[in-house]
């Protein structure tokens, strides 16, 4: 039987702060319950849209995988999103199209199709993996494995849609570059599951409060970053 949710574009995210720039587009938002963190539909240029975001992390994100592709049968499935720069030539809000998703930890290679938008962006492999690139030295070590970017969720994202035979995109946008250092140690502050945990990062920060200007910092180019991925991404036409 068809579902309102038949034909939609999903697009799969960490945080619902990744959606920001393109929730901007939207002509109408409702709310669904799905049992994730993050779950909307949304009509962007008179596309049907599903939004959703789970935490970061591989596991997380084949849990809101899951759950939007139980409830729909979507036309496209997008891992979309904030990702790291570990090629040098990548600026913070650039916008960066996987042509080719790593993932170490099972060895897989997943392909994504390629970017339906004539926007400029940046293209190439991206490495996924289950933590933060928090050092310089670690985005150096990564890129040596042949990634100019870095996330923690396509290649989750990109398994469910093999397994639900869905076509696949993987449209990212760099919100931190190969050469910065993280103001901290972002892994050390996330639970059990997989989320990172707020209060313990502000925690963290009133203990160091060196950080706390690099904290402001990227925050303000997620934002930033966050608008230059909506944009991108409301003009394709997948």
């Amino acid at each position: 039987m068809a579902t309102a949710e038949e034909g939609s574009i999903v697009a799969i995210a960490a945080e619902s702060r990744e959606f920001a720039g393109l929730l901007a587009h939207a002509s109408s938002v409702s709310r669904l319950d799905w049992g994730i963190d993050f779950a909307r539909r949304a009509a962007i240029g008179g596309e049907p849209w599903i939004l959703a975001a789970n935490g970061p992390g591989p596991n997380l994100a084949a849990q809101a995988a899951s759950a939007a592709l139980r409830q729909a049968r979507p036309r496209a499935l997008l891992s979309t999103g904030f990702c790291g720069g570990l090629d040098p030539a990548l600026a913070p809000g650039d916008v960066f199209v996987a042509s080719r998703i790593l993932a170490p930890s099972s060895s897989r290679e997943f392909f994504p199709l390629p970017a339906p938008s004539a926007r400029p962006h940046a293209a190439g492999n991206l490495i996924s993996i289950d933590r933060v690139a928090v050092t310089s030295a670690e985005r150096r070590t990564l890129s040596q494995s042949g990634g100019r970017a870095v996330d923690m969720e396509a290649a989750a994202v990109a398994g469910a849609a093999e397994r639900y035979e869905t076509p696949f995109y993987c449209i990212r946008v760099v919100s931190d570059t190969a050469g910065e250092e993280m103001p901290l140690d972002f892994n050390r502050y996330r639970d059990a599951a997989g989320r990172f945990s707020r209060g313990r990062i502000v925690a963290a920060a009133l203990l160091r409060p060196a950080s706390i200007p690099g904290l402001w910092r990227l925050d303000a180019r997620c934002r930033r970053a966050a608008v230059n991925l909506g944009d991108f991404l409301a003009d394709c036409r997948f």
